[in-house]
């Protein structure tokens, strides 16, 4: 190719990027969220309609009182208990958006619920923020190495690096806040003996959904920003994109540590015994929207998109998921009828953030019978 109409071609693709990005919406703090013009995208509004509908239809089963349904969620956990706070939640609630605009909107979008494991990608992110400020050098460091107070002793846990425990294939052993990794949802078979004294998997090989592991990926990074997380949550991003006062992240009752001198919280990634991210449906947009625009908020980066494309590729023993992202790769949990590159967030009762940048979508629903939300979202993508 001539060097002329290379730079030529090279200048069209600079120029373009940010008439891309000029062409989303980002809501100012407080904005009344704008809803696309008539004929602005092209999509079968009756038949998005019908998805709305079936949302609506399909409200998760279990009681509109979350103590109750955490209790009895997680009835089969031995020592389960509530340990941190919970919170009424309203009713079926979301949000479709395309390039920022809203095309489909239901319920209180604005009122404060429960998240749970979607808090997990919010975890996550704090993680992504860390590297990209350098205080982690690599995903793939030993956590040892930064948190050196007995968390990560012995011959096992001296082997987990930070994406083991953002992959969930740690197999971390032992306590945090008086709960035990092994009772933490424990395998259908066999009881207390089988699971205390289990071989442990090497870490890297095996996925298993654990709050624990999780809390202690929360726990590492309070010591690694050496403030609580909450605050970097906020400072770092969620006052950036113009989310409101009202969410909170909450920890256990008692889990309190000593960092520097100072007495702080240390948060918890989910909610199965309380506690957790408590957020407004808009606020949830509004962070799917930072992860569908590659880490941008209008021209502001605030996350670098080396960490979402890392945060979204597979992991070795799942490939459906990440870094506490869920992938819509070929797998157990595949959507049939939805494209594969999708990636979201996905919480206990219903809760889902659902990034698409390819196609500049984003869907987020809030009480969704879980069963129910691959069939949602093929239902969305239907009407385009």
């Amino acid at each position: 190719m001539k060097p002329l109409l290379r730079l030529s071609l090279l200048l069209c693709v600079l120029g373009y990027l940010p008439t891309m990005a000029q062409d989303l919406y980002f809501p100012e703090r407080n904005e009344s969220w704008k809803m696309a013009d008539k004929n602005q995208f092209k999509y079968d509004v009756q038949q998005l309609g019908e998805a709305v509908d079936f949302a609506k239809a399909n409200e998760y089963s279990g009681s509109r009182d979350l103590r109750r349904a955490i209790l009895e969620g997680f009835q089969r956990e031995p020592f389960h208990e509530i340990l941190g706070p919970t919170k009424k939640r309203g009713g079926p609630a979301g949000m479709i958006l395309k390039d920022g605009y809203i095309l489909a909107s239901w319920g209180d979008t604005k009122r404060v619920d429960m998240t749970f494991s979607v808090t997990k990608s919010f975890l996550s992110t704090v993680a992504g923020l860390a590297e990209d400020a350098g205080l982690i050098q690599d995903t793939k460091d030993k956590v040892a190495n930064y948190v050196w107070d007995g968390t990560f002793d012995g011959e096992h846990n001296t082997k987990i690096t930070w994406e083991h425990l953002l992959q969930q294939n740690s197999d971390w052993s032992g306590e945090l806040w008086g709960l035990k990794d092994w009772a933490d949802r424990p395998p259908n078979e066999g009881g207390l003996d089988d699971w205390k004294f289990r071989k442990l998997n090497e870490p890297g090989t095996v996925m298993e959904y654990n709050d624990v592991r999780v809390n202690v990926l929360a726990y590492s990074l309070t010591n690694v920003w050496r403030k609580p997380l909450p605050m970097v949550l906020k400072e770092q991003l969620m006052d950036r994109i113009g989310a409101t006062t009202a969410w909170r992240w909450y920890g256990y009752d008692h889990a309190w540590t000593e960092i520097d001198g100072l007495q702080m919280k240390s948060v918890t990634g989910g909610g199965h015994s309380g506690a957790g991210l408590f957020i407004s449906t808009e606020d949830m947009a509004r962070f799917g929207m930072v992860f569908m625009n590659q880490g941008k908020w209008g021209q502001q980066q605030l996350i670098s998109p080396e960490w979402i494309k890392k945060a979204t590729q597979p992991s070795v023993p799942n490939v459906n998921y990440g870094y506490m992202w869920w992938l819509n790769q070929k797998g157990p949990r595949h959507w049939e009828g939805v494209p594969e590159h999708l990636f979201y967030a996905a919480g206990f009762g219903g809760n889902f953030i659902v990034v698409d940048q390819r196609n500049g979508l984003l869907i987020v629903t809030r009480w969704l019978e879980p069963s129910k939300i691959g069939e949602f979202v093929k239902q969305v993508y239907e009407a385009f």
